[in-house]
This record gives structure tokens, C-alpha cells and sequence, in this order.
């Protein structure tokens, strides 16, 4: 059976945030490949999802990324539990 391809719509926020957490977590430290040696086959998505991320957003190429990203993190604290700041860094 041909496997369907399944799609995930996340914000561009969404998507900034979790493309600097898996770059972090794939080329910067070793987190992720402790979560994944029960399971390499698991590398395959993440690797298909890393790919697609980086070449969707521009903003990783932009000299204020940092303050982009900054931004997107504190957006989506906002969203999710309604902090802004100081509260937000928190989490």
C-alpha cells in the first residue's frame, strides 16, 4: 500500500519556534539523540520536517532573526497561558 503524504499546518510563529528548537536540538546538543536511541527510525521524520522548515522560512537568513524569533516565542507564551515578559521567560 503507496503511503499518503499527511500534511500539518502550523503558524509561522509555530513554525520559527520549532525550527530554532530542532536545530538547537539536532546540531547543538545531544537532547535529541538521546530521545531517539530507542527508535532511529524516528530520525527520518524529524529530518523531513527540519528540511521543510528551513526551506520555508526566510526569516532564518535574516540578520534580526534573533529578535524574530524572540518575538514569535513571546506571541505564542501570550496564546497559550496568557503571559507577556518577565512571567513568559519563566516558562
Amino acid at each position: 500500500m503507496a503511503e499518503e503524504p499527511i500534511s500539518i499546518k502550523l503558524t509561522r510563529d509555530q513554525a520559527l519556534v520549532l525550527s530554532d528548537w530542532l536545530h538547537q536540538a539536532m546540531h547543538r546538543s545531544d537532547v535529541l539523540e538521546d530521545l531517539l536511541k530507542t527508535d532511529r527510525a524516528v530520525w527520518s521524520p524529524v529530518y523531513t520536517i527540519s528540511g521543510a522548515l528551513e526551506s520555508t522560512l526566510t526569516e532564518i537568513f535574516m540578520p534580526d532573526y534573533e529578535g524574530r524569533l524572540e518575538a514569535a516565542r513571546q506571541r505564542l507564551l501570550v496564546g497559550m497561558y496568557g503571559l507577556e515578559g518577565e512571567a513568559a521567560a519563566d516558562l
